[in-house]
């Protein structure tokens, strides 16, 4: 897998998940743009790697997008590669859960990355090459308790997915999802110690998954091994959800 100087734009880079995109794509010799909300995380990614930029950028700001897209385009010499990590949960049962939250979550994970897609093909269009990768999620596909919204916006990512590869295939631009199950992050180590031992004994392998799962898996999709790999969701969870 040949990623070096391809031009690579990250999104929810200070994540679990985000560090190790940025860190396997910095490894392969990518030119990498990072996003992301923690000022302090993201300078913290900008003295452990030499070949990275970082911006702080919130993706609410939905009219800032087309900008952001054109100005990481500079930085970078053009725009090869883009990987849609970024997203929010805000959880509660479907009668407690508010229009705002629902809004917001929707606005965050699906609006945001349908926009980046978007102006980041704009640019991919001139070269007639490119790669998007989106993160979708397992819950995506099964639906959860108390993540209406999220499970929501999970889905529409792969339902959009499928349409731009099919509207840009010609033009040598693909579009995946990679759809993680439980992974080792921050987020799933709070997760009380019972309710984890429940949910791993879901999960055929065993166990929960690495961040390094899920960035060899957008390696692969980044690269050229993927060309003829289109429109498709990899489904990275241990065996826990078989489509």
């Amino acid at each position: 897998m040949n990623l070096k100087d391809k031009k690579v734009l990250i999104t929810g880079a200070t994540g679990g998940i985000g560090n190790c995109l940025v860190e396997k794509f910095s490894s392969m010799g990518s030119s990498i743009v990072a996003t992301g909300t923690n000022e302090n995380k993201l300078n913290d990614l900008k003295n452990k790697y030499s070949n990275i930029d970082v911006e702080k950028f919130s993706l609410d700001e939905h009219n800032k997008i087309e900008n952001f897209i054109e100005n990481t385009s500079k930085k970078l010499g053009g725009l090869d590669i883009l990987v849609n990590n970024a997203g929010i949960t805000l959880d509660n049962l479907s009668i407690r859960l508010t229009e705002l939250n629902w809004k917001k979550v929707l606005d965050i994970n699906l609006t945001s990355s349908f926009l980046m897609c978007k102006y980041a093909i704009k640019k991919m269009l001139k070269n007639k090459y490119g790669k998007i990768i989106n993160i979708t999620s397992i819950v995506g596909h099964t639906g959860n308790l108390g993540q209406a919204n999220y499970a929501a916006s999970k889905a529409g990512i792969i339902a959009f997915s499928k349409t731009l590869a099919i509207e840009y295939a010609k033009k040598n631009i693909n579009v995946n999802c990679v759809s993680p199950g439980f992974i080792k992050t921050e987020m799933t180590d709070k997760i009380n110690e019972d309710f984890k031992k429940i949910l791993i004994s879901k999960i055929p392998s065993g166990d929960l998954g690495t961040g390094e799962d899920i960035s060899n898996c957008v390696a692969f999709l980044a690269s050229d091994m993927a060309k003829y790999i289109n429109g498709e969701t990899i489904h990275v969870n241990g065996g826990m959800y078989m489509s």
